[in-house]
């Protein structure tokens, strides 16, 4: 390995690392605790972004699954061909844009309003569509992406994880959620062995 290739490594941890940082000032907003108290009481929340950032909008989804909250994940291809039948009055959708124009999703953002349904939106940019059509804004803020082209989803990606655990665990205390109830849906592997055995 070359050592240039070593440093830029270690260069991407300190990255990320200031990135989840920096997410702290958005968990402590009022945004925050509405974004919070709205998946909390909403029949069901659909989530949806495009690339790395329906990566994370994937997680988010399958973790409130786990915590018995109602939610699925919508790729943006699959919601503008019906998929957005499954979005009901007072439910939420959680949007993410780093960019907050992602062409995918711009249809989708009407129709969220069209459907009179709540839409929480993470991004960067606060003058953009995304921002301007949310319900919520849950702004993030990245000093730069880790890799050496400040191009791929590298920081913000970590930056959204760590935002939507804090959503996940605030719902958890929130909503009374008992480590019972996860061994119940969680029968597999080593943590259904441990919660049931």
């Amino acid at each position: 390995m070359k050592q240039s290739a070593l440093e830029i490594a270690r260069q991407s941890l300190v990255l990320e690392s200031r990135a989840v940082t920096l997410m702290k000032d958005c968990v402590e907003s009022e945004a925050f605790a509405r974004a919070v108290d709205l998946i909390a009481h909403a029949p069901r929340v659909m989530t949806c972004a495009s690339g790395t950032s329906g990566i994370a909008a994937k997680k988010l989804a399958h973790s409130l699954c786990c915590a018995e909250i109602g939610a699925m994940f919508m790729s943006p291809a699959e919601a503008v061909h019906g998929g957005l039948g499954a979005l009901k009055e007072g439910d939420v959708m959680v949007m993410v844009s780093r960019g907050g124009k992602t062409a995918e999703l711009l249809p989708i953002i009407d129709a969220v309003a069209k459907r009179k349904a709540y839409l929480v939106a993470v991004t960067e940019k606060l003058d953009s569509p995304l921002a301007k059509a949310a319900d919520v804004i849950l702004p993030m803020t990245i000093e730069r992406e880790s890799d050496p082209y400040n191009m791929m989803a590298t920081s913000s990606f970590m930056a959204t994880i760590a935002l939507f655990d804090a959503l996940l665990v605030a719902l958890m205390d929130e909503t009374g959620y008992q480590k019972e109830w996860f061994g119940v849906i969680h029968p597999g592997g080593a943590v259904g062995k441990m919660l049931n055995g």
